[in-house]
């Protein structure tokens, strides 16, 4: 965006917080449609299974709406960074009021750990889809479905706390494949935080984190570049958010 196109939006949003015209704030619409289609696109391996894009937009869009209403002028975040939040929040609001994570699911997830750190003291090593699924006494094809359903969980998990917290994972890592605290998010502190628990990922792990938020590619396309199952993909993602989250728990429970 250039900085006149910056200009032209800020100008249009102060006119409209000062007479309420309604053209006006359609306009802005408008103007920010690219943060509703980037968010729709950003979480659709969340909801891609269970809904289709046009609900998500929707919804997306009333979010831009009330944040536009909501924002309040000359603060310290830009409006580009509120809305986001915003409409990220209003998604994942959407999706789990659409109920999309049974109690099964959650009951395979704490199945899936117990077996997972029994068969990882075992063996010495991390455990196959193949073991893991034996470990359970459940057939592959089922195993594989579950872990994919666990793996939407745990994205959504995550998910709302990037958004509650205003973490955003969208900037991505730096050339050295090491995610930049300063892009990562708008707070400094955060950014922090999030960088170095991102660092005590291991390699695979970090990268199915890169190719997941980052390049916005579906669990099913990494395997492909990782040449390993969606499967093992959904359990690396797993392990890696699972990690995430406990390195950040001090920070979150503040």
């Amino acid at each position: 965006m250039t900085d006149t196109e910056k200009e032209e939006r800020e100008l249009l949003l102060r006119r409209y917080k000062e007479s309420g015209d309604k053209t006006l704030r359609n306009s802005i619409v408008m103007a920010y449609m690219d943060i509703v289609k980037y968010a729709a696109i950003s979480t659709r391996n969340m909801y891609l299974k269970f809904t289709d894009a046009e609900d998500i937009v929707n919804e997306a869009t009333i979010a831009l709406i009330n944040a536009i209403d909501s924002y309040v002028l000359d603060k310290e975040a830009s409006f580009k960074t509120y809305a986001s939040i915003k409409i990220r929040g209003a998604i994942i609001d959407y999706i789990r009021r659409q109920d999309f994570i049974p109690r099964s699911v959650r009951r395979f997830a704490k199945e899936y750990d117990a077996a997972y750190s029994e068969l990882y003291s075992e063996l010495d090593r991390e455990p196959t889809t193949e073991e893991l699924a034996a470990k359970m006494k459940m057939p592959v094809s089922k195993f594989e479905h579950c872990t994919y359903q666990m793996a939407t969980a745990q994205t959504m998990s995550f998910e709302e706390i990037l958004s509650d917290k205003g973490f955003d994972l969208a900037e991505g890592p730096d050339e050295e494949g090491i995610w930049s605290a300063e892009s990562s998010v708008h707070n400094k502190e955060r950014a922090k935080y999030l960088a170095e628990a991102i660092k005590t990922l291991k390699e695979r792990e970090r990268l199915v984190i890169t190719l997941y938020y980052y390049e916005k590619m579906r669990f099913s396309d990494i395997g492909k570049v990782l040449d390993i199952s969606e499967s093992r993909v959904c359990q690396l993602h797993t392990q890696a958010v699972n990690r995430m989250k406990k390195y950040l728990k001090d920070y979150l429970d503040r």
